[in-house]
């Protein structure tokens, strides 16, 4: 058996004046809690230094950069790093990235026992709009902020299992898990910070965002035969809230653990990582299952075409 005890490291909210480094205090203490658990690697959520500031118009870039990272680790996550080498824990987090070139990229890394980056993920399917709209309830403004991810889908092995990783929208594109279970993943972590209203939908409250949460992350880890892990950050910052519902998910697609509030809250499950090869070897054997001959469409359209 190839257990890791993993920790899903969900955060409450986080207000726009809120320092970084009181952010990380938290993350502190989650991470101690882990390491009482007998957790092997945390996983935080997306933005997990800042609040989600997308919901915020900005037109002056020092404004927009200062909630950008240009390194990591940096003098306000160093004790982050720390901490979790001085307890042998992996960890992953989300954070807004700027490369020495000026590129902007929402970013989740993954660390092994010694703190060490091993791996970098920059999120592809970026939603929401680029220009301020009149229309919505209230702003989502990533593909004003970011550009979409240039490093693909790429996986490592850390503490003997094959891991991804996603970033929030990405869980609702079937493409994602199907990039990642190409290459034999067995563990997905990712967070996301979710609004708790459809901006353009008010009849899409909580319960129906949930439920398709819920949805894309159980089918996603069913049909890879991958364990998943779903971390959010939520409850109301500066008066917007955001969801909940941290999960993590077998490869069956069952959710074997779950947080109970909208809180900075650990929820911990011991994963086997063998649980993944009967799926694998079986009606998810890509090997013996596949049929690219008639995918095709997949790659080269985009958009819908539909019949005339």
């Amino acid at each position: 058996m190839r257990e890791i005890v993993i920790g899903g490291a969900q955060m409450g909210p986080i207000q726009k004046a809120d320092p970084r480094a009181a952010v990380v205090e938290r993350m502190l203490v989650l991470l101690d809690q882990a390491a009482k658990a007998g957790c092997d690697v945390v996983v935080f959520p997306e933005l997990a230094l800042t609040t989600f500031f997308p919901r915020w118009y900005m037109e002056d870039d020092a404004e927009r950069d200062a909630w950008f990272e240009t390194e990591m680790p940096n003098d306000a996550t160093r004790p982050l790093f720390d901490r979790a080498r001085e307890h042998g824990i992996a960890v992953s987090f989300g954070y807004a990235e700027r490369t020495p070139d000026g590129r902007h990229f929402n970013t989740q890394i993954l660390t092994d026992r010694t703190a060490r980056i091993i791996g970098k993920y920059r999120k592809v399917h970026l939603p929401g709009h680029s220009e301020w709209d009149p229309d919505r309830a209230f702003q989502h403004l990533e593909k004003r902020y970011f550009e979409p991810g240039d490093l693909g889908f790429p996986v490592w092995r850390n503490l003997g299992a094959v891991m991804g990783m996603m970033i929030c929208n990405d869980r609702r594109w079937p493409e994602a898990w199907r990039e990642l279970g190409l290459q034999g993943v067995e563990l997905v972590l990712f967070g996301y910070n979710t609004p708790s209203v459809n901006s353009q939908n008010a009849r899409e409250g909580l319960a129906e965002r949930l439920y398709h949460h819920e949805l894309v992350v159980t089918a996603g880890a069913y049909q890879n035969a991958t364990w998943a892990v779903a971390v959010a950050k939520a409850g109301e910052e500066d008066g917007h809230p955001l969801m909940g519902g941290s999960l993590i998910v077998d490869p069956d697609g069952m959710v074997v653990a779950r947080t109970t509030g909208e809180g900075d809250e650990l929820m911990v499950h011991a994963c086997d990582m063998d649980a993944t090869q009967f799926g694998k070897t079986t009606i998810f054997d890509f090997a013996r299952h596949r049929r690219v001959e008639h995918y095709g469409r997949i790659t080269s359209q985009t958009g819908v075409v539909a019949p005339e």
